[in-house]
């Protein structure tokens, strides 16, 4: 199990960014494909973006490529979101999430969550 501690929501204006940071506990970050998932009110989690362990791949939902960036610093045990061009749709608590699969499945371990609001 690793811990995962999120950081950098807000709230923001429709067109300007944020960028998210999760923190992992442990010496095994580098073993652990990581990812971003959301959730909005009344709607079911959902996948954002991935990375693989050594940030060779990523994966994007639809809804975000163009505008989403995920990186990694396995030296700093972080994974990050750049989100720019945000729009009110992308308003949701964002939530990290550490796999030794890929793709992401939603399993694995989860951190707490860290609100994002886009107003208009």
């Amino acid at each position: 199990q690793v811990q995962l501690v999120e950081s950098g929501g807000g709230l923001v204006q429709a067109g300007g960014s944020l960028r998210l940071s999760c923190a992992a506990s442990g010496r095994t970050f580098s073993s652990y494909a990581m990812g971003w998932f959301r959730q909005a009110p009344g709607k079911e989690r959902e996948f954002v973006a991935a990375i693989t362990r050594h940030g060779i791949s990523t994966s994007y939902a639809d809804s975000v490529k163009g505008r989403f960036t995920i990186s990694r610093d396995n030296a700093k045990n972080t994974v990050y979101l750049l989100m720019n061009v945000l729009k009110p749709e992308d308003t949701a608590v964002y939530y990290c999430n550490a796999d030794n699969a890929w793709p992401l499945l939603g399993l694995g371990s989860w951190g707490q969550g860290t609100q994002v609001t886009v107003s208009s």
